[in-house]
């Protein structure tokens, strides 16, 4: 008998022409959507990156991080500094905020991976609030206060003129069609790195450390190492999801970049509604919150309540997420990364 490992399922090779159809249609979008929709639409891409990133760390890396809100902050603030006082146009100033997330990493890092478990949780918290309290302090870009960005900077967006001439829109239509078109790509890539990423050695490495961190290293893993690349990895993504999100805005306080409800409990709702540990499940948990937020977003403080409440009992009830529990009734996998042992008889190739 002879043997080859297979991750590709029956479903998951129609998928790919049906995935291919559905990034068209959302390229196409400006075409057909009104400008609220295109807006909603970058919500949903912007949240779904997020969601993607920490569920890397989390779901795939066992690093349950309630601090990625240090990211998404500084990757903007970086944004807008570097547009405010460097003079750097908006679009090229998102890279530098992946790279501050990244820098602010590093020590991070350093300090939060000698705790396990639950301290590791509270110390990335506690990083994102003395980054929070340092970045108000920082007067050049209106300390605790906040600022926004300057006309002539979202005027002057790479391909803005272009936008507008094709369209037929205004300036600031216009913008919402650039970035959006920005969400897309980094949501696209996001999701497609991820899953190519899952799919190599390291990928399978990364799923050893989660599993039983000793047994890892008692093969050959190098656990840190893993550790160390997915966390450096999410936090370059997180930052520039940071700066576009707020790039889109237009205006950034430290109350509402370092917001803990915005960018770690939505993203916490996402992950386990939809199903942690797997690319699907953050795709459904983003619809989830987003149908939940267009539906009961007016009222307030009992539609936290609501969501907390459905999140303990999909905990409770289906721990896998809604992914899961479809996965486990229909056998369905549209990123397959598991690896299955497919036995052959060679005389069966014999004519």
């Amino acid at each position: 008998m002879q043997g080859y490992v297979k991750t590709a399922t029956r479903a998951s090779r129609p998928f790919v022409l049906l995935l291919a159809l559905v990034v068209i249609a959302l390229a196409l979008a400006p075409l057909w959507a009104s400008r609220n929709t295109l807006q909603d639409l970058f919500f949903i891409l912007t949240m779904l990156s997020l969601a993607q990133f920490w569920n890397l760390l989390a779901g795939y890396g066992g690093l349950v991080s309630i601090g990625q809100q240090a990211f998404v902050g500084l990757g903007a603030y970086a944004m807008f500094g570097a547009v405010i006082l460097l003079g750097i146009g908006p679009i090229q100033a998102i890279l530098l905020g992946g790279i501050a997330a990244l820098a602010l990493a590093i020590p991070t890092a350093f300090f939060a991976f000698r705790l396990q478990g639950a301290y590791f949780a509270v110390g990335t918290w506690v990083v994102a609030e003395v980054v929070r309290l340092c970045v108000s302090m920082w007067q050049a870009v209106g300390g605790g206060s906040g600022t926004s960005l300057p006309r002539d900077a979202r005027d002057g967006l790479i391909g803005l003129d272009q936008i507008m001439a094709l369209f037929s829109v205004r300036g600031a239509e216009a913008r919402d069609i650039i970035l959006y078109w920005l969400a897309l790509c980094v949501t696209v890539a996001t999701v497609l790195g991820l899953y190519a990423f899952l799919r190599t050695r390291s990928g399978l490495a990364l799923s050893a450390v989660r599993d039983n961190i000793a047994a890892a290293r008692s093969v050959g893993v190098r656990a840190e190492g893993m550790r160390w690349r997915v966390f450096l990895i999410a936090a370059f993504g997180t930052g520039i999801i940071g700066a576009l999100i707020f790039l889109q805005n237009g205006r950034i306080s430290p109350d509402a970049a370092f917001s803990v409800t915005d960018w770690t409990a939505f993203v916490f709702f996402i992950v386990i509604i939809g199903g942690i540990g797997t690319i699907e499940g953050p795709i459904i948990g983003v619809l989830v919150l987003f149908a939940l937020q267009s539906a009961f977003a007016q009222f307030g403080a009992w539609y936290l309540v609501m969501l907390g409440l459905l999140a303990i009992g999909v905990t409770l009830f289906a721990p896998k997420g809604l992914w899961g529990l479809i996965s486990a009734r229909t056998g369905l996998s549209l990123f397959p990364v598991r690896r299955r042992l497919i036995l052959s008889d060679p005389s069966e190739d014999k004519p």
